[in-house]
């Protein structure tokens, strides 16, 4: 049995920090409208959606480049948007991400692609596609084909994510795979179709078992056997490097033309499946960085195969990160095993309260609200710990079924009490915190300079908890936080107050003591 030392995957992530990775395809704007269902339509027999509210992000190749930006490699982007509304939104998202949005070539016969999904808890109801799928003109493929021949010398991977809406047509992808194999430049298909002609020369193509069996004549695709024989097809007849094959429960299997390298499988079982949307972009994005960095086929594919693993316990399209893949590496054992077994992450193996940064918080709450849960937040600088805090977070708890704690930065704490506190640090105030049975997330929010916003209110304008606690003798209209909640929906709620505890009570009575 072949093993992959977990520190050599540690070093591959660590060096694709900065790495120069361009993503061709067709870019989407994802949207999930989410609500509830209480009633059928008296028009039709329909279920009516109460909407609650709305996200919206990077979709199709969109999401492949996120997860590169969340690999911590420098992403660029060259696609074709429409001149409306939508492709601006999707220029702005690219520039918060900090991505040039040059890389955007503006077709106005041609709409921005748009996929909304209307959910009801965990369930979507329905899913809209506005889109025009017909293959590029001339001229826009002169234009993008520009825009690559600038770029492309400079990158270190480009990634083709092919949805088969027309951005990607033979003269782009001909002219891409020529210039890059000319440049000693790796180039990873996402493929679409059942013809892979069309990516005669790329590095590998990443099917799934459906793909892959259209793609090589309905081949069986059920044992690893039959795997290694459809990828076998498509490495002849279509002289591509490999074949990265996702197999959803059953893992995925690395084919290479290269004998050097036998049939690789890996197995993995995700702890909780929520959704696969985008679970092959990040599959993707994950081999193109690793391959970036020099790694080979089989060190590239078994941390592909982690990221999946991760991926499909998110809810909708949500990138990956290099923390998400370094905290399963380290739930891991020493060794990853390849063909026929991998080591499973288990993100469920700590009982600690993780501390999360806004990004992660937020997946996470998706990840709740996806089964149903009531998510609940309050925030304060708990820097020493008492009976009146535990006796507060329990009461909290009791309105909700998970509780979000926004803890004060340690430079927060400073503005707020005075120059000798905190006593203890962001992260050791933190770790207490999460060790509560009340508690099931931390979050650091605050400003590092006096005169700027103390409030959580930014904090809780991304999370949008269903709660907002506050503790002490106060009117709703009274807390700096509550307009804010209140106004996408939430609702705020006064909790007891506890006299007689409090840290600087306690700092008061330790002083002469001391």
């Amino acid at each position: 049995m072949q093993h992959i030392d977990n520190k050599e995957m540690a070093g591959i992530l660590a060096d694709m920090s900065g790495l120069p990775v361009l993503v061709l395809g067709d870019i989407m704007l994802d949207r999930f409208v989410y609500g509830t269902v209480e009633r059928i339509s008296p028009e039709s027999p329909v279920p009516v959606l109460s909407v609650v509210r709305e996200d919206q992000m990077l979709g199709g190749a969109g999401n492949a480049l996120a997860s590169l930006c969340g690999l911590k490699c420098k992403g660029h982007i060259i696609s074709v948007v429409g001149d409306d509304s939508e492709g601006r939104i999707l220029s702005a998202e690219l520039d918060a991400m900090g991505v040039a949005a040059d890389g955007l070539v503006i077709d106005p016969s041609r709409p921005t692609i748009v996929k909304t999904r209307f959910l009801a808890g965990h369930q979507q109801l329905l899913r809209t596609d506005f889109e025009k799928s017909e293959k590029i003109c001339g001229t826009m493929e002169t234009a993008v084909l520009a825009k690559v021949e600038a770029l492309l010398p400079t990158m270190r991977a480009v990634l083709l994510s092919d949805y088969g809406k027309g951005m990607l047509s033979p003269r782009v992808l001909n002219t891409v795979i020529t210039l890059a194999r000319l440049n000693n430049i790796p180039v990873i298909v996402d493929p679409k179709g059942k013809d892979y002609s069309c990516y005669h020369g790329a590095t590998a193509v990443t099917p799934n078992k459906k793909e892959l069996a259209e793609a090589s004549g309905n081949s069986a695709v059920k044992t690893d056997a039959d795997i290694v024989k459809a990828a076998r097809v498509i490495l002849d007849e279509c002289d591509i490097g490999c074949v990265l094959a996702t197999r959803s429960a059953d893992g995925m299997s690395v084919i290479c033309k290269d004998e050097e390298f036998e049939p690789v499988h890996l197995r993995t079982t995700a702890k909780d499946v929520y959704d696969v949307s985008g679970a092959g972009d990040v599959v993707i994005a994950t081999f193109t960085a690793a391959l970036a960095t020099g790694a080979n086929m089989v060190c590239a594919a078994a941390l592909s195969n982690l990221a999946g693993g991760i991926a499909v316990s998110k809810v909708g399209t949500a990138p990956i990160r290099v923390k998400e893949l370094i905290d399963a590496l380290a739930d891991m054992a020493s060794q990853t095993a390849l063909t026929p077994v991998s080591a499973v992450h288990n993100p469920h193996r700590h009982l600690q309260a993780p501390l999360c940064d806004d990004d992660e918080a937020l997946e996470q709450i998706r990840r709740w609200r996806a089964r149903g849960f009531k998510i609940g937040f309050t925030n304060g600088c708990f820097d020493i710990l008492h009976h009146g805090h535990v006796s507060y977070l329990n009461e909290a708890r009791s309105h909700c079924d998970r509780l979000v704690v926004g803890l004060n930065t340690d430079a927060s704490v400073k503005i707020l009490k005075g120059a000798e506190r905190p006593v203890n640090d962001e992260n050791s105030r933190a770790s207490v915190l999460g060790a509560l049975a009340s508690v099931d997330m931390v979050v650091l929010f605050g400003v590092a300079k006096a005169g700027g916003d103390q409030t959580a209110n930014a904090l809780i304008a991304r999370l949008q908890p269903d709660i907002y606690f506050k503790g002490g003798d106060y009117k709703v209209e009274q807390i700096p936080e509550a307009a804010g909640v209140q106004a996408y929906g939430g609702a705020v709620k006064v909790l007891s107050v506890f006299e007689g505890h409090s840290t600087t009570g306690t700092i008061a009575r330790i002083k002469p003591a001391a």
